[in-house]
């Protein structure tokens, strides 16, 4: 049977049959039955579907990510912005992006306020997982040729910092060269934060402390030390007992610092987990503190031996306690790659604590 006459020839683009129906409905009635006849003995096998969108077609990009994370993290546009080195308006587009792509509200936008929506808070923990893997993905690499080289980033908290860098860095800029050592001073809670959301690869910190799932390596143990006036006792124990400390004198660190707790944990008395008469926020504004006769403090090892009571009329003496000692670790995720760096690494500061003498 031949086919119908037709007034002209036409090309039926991909679609589907009743798409194909309606097009050929709009040309007439003759030519929408001839239409519908053609359609019956078309072989179904060459009509196709659009073909579906792959699924890499909505996934987010590196730099997205980085852009929402950020705004979480500043909770400001222009300071998100400036953060991640591109204008506002270009963060905030690839943020709107970011939303038609995934098809969800992640932001409520106003004047004054950045709010996350509940799912935009569930998406930026996930947003923070990706970027880490995919820095760990790039230190893989990095790790597969010379060690030690390149960039590292490690966090370090402030009763460790002042003290044991200074004699770190000419180390390793003598014997790791080719080392980029990036520095981020945090206290334990924020630093371990920081670690888990891979802003640093790893950290000098003191134990022990709530760091969740990670490896670290113990260092050594870094004795405290009691701090006090000169004059007073005039004669001194080589050992204080924590039984002996006067609580209604002793000045502690602030809130968010370890060694208050590690200070706490070694007198070992109840009376003094009560909150201290008065608060430093760094072990130098401590010294100062007693220097000056206003109590007593605690003091760790690796700070006397740094010479944090030089030119000061402190005298320091070990406190006699089962738990007068924090433990100094290098810590790191258990998903990195670079383990062997940061035994590596570890190795070095155990050296740095050998070549030095211990505080009498």
């Amino acid at each position: 049977m031949s086919e119908p006459n037709m007034p002209c020839p036409l090309v039926i683009p991909v679609m589907t049959i009743s798409a194909a129906a309606r097009f050929f409905q709009m040309l007439g009635k003759q030519t929408h039955d001839a239409a519908l006849g053609l359609i019956d003995r078309i072989d179904y096998r060459v009509i196709q579907q659009r073909p579906e969108r792959s699924m890499s077609s909505f996934l987010p990009t590196l730099k997205q990510l980085q852009y929402l994370v950020a705004l979480k993290e500043h909770g400001h546009f222009g300071r998100a912005a400036d953060s991640s080195f591109v204008t506002q308006s270009t963060l905030s587009a690839g943020i709107r992006e970011l939303e038609s792509l995934i098809g969800v509200i992640l932001v409520e936008r106003t004047r004054r306020i950045v709010r996350f929506t509940a799912l935009g808070d569930r998406i930026v923990e996930k947003a923070y997982r990706v970027l880490r893997e995919a820095e760990e993905l790039a230190a893989l690499a990095q790790a597969s040729g010379k060690p030690l080289a390149g960039e590292l980033r490690m966090g370090v908290i402030p009763t460790i910092a002042p003290f044991l860098l200074p004699r770190l860095l000419p180390r390793l800029r003598a014997e790791q060269p080719e080392l980029k050592l990036y520095l981020r001073e945090e206290t334990s809670q924020a630093a371990i934060d920081s670690l888990r959301h891979g802003h640093v690869d790893c950290v000098l910190m003191a134990l022990p402390f709530a760091t969740g799932e990670v490896d670290h390596v113990h260092l050594f143990d870094d004795r405290l030390f009691v701090a006090f006036p000169r004059n007073e006792p005039r004669d001194p124990p080589a050992f204080i007992l924590p039984q002996t400390i006067d609580e209604s004198r002793l000045l502690l660190l602030e809130d968010g610092h370890c060694l208050k707790d590690h200070a706490l944990a070694a007198c070992n008395r109840p009376e003094l987990r009560a909150e201290a008469q008065m608060m430093g926020t760094s072990l130098h504004t401590l010294v100062q503190m007693v220097d000056n006769g206003l109590g007593l403090t605690l003091l760790p090892e690796m700070a006397i031996t740094g010479g944090i009571l030089e030119h000061t009329n402190i005298t320091a003496r070990p406190l006699q306690s089962p738990h007068a000692y924090r433990e100094i670790a290098l810590v790191w995720r258990r998903s990195s790659p670079r383990e062997k760096e940061f035994r590596m690494l570890a190795d070095i500061l155990q050296k740095l604590r050998q070549d030095k003498p211990v505080a009498a």
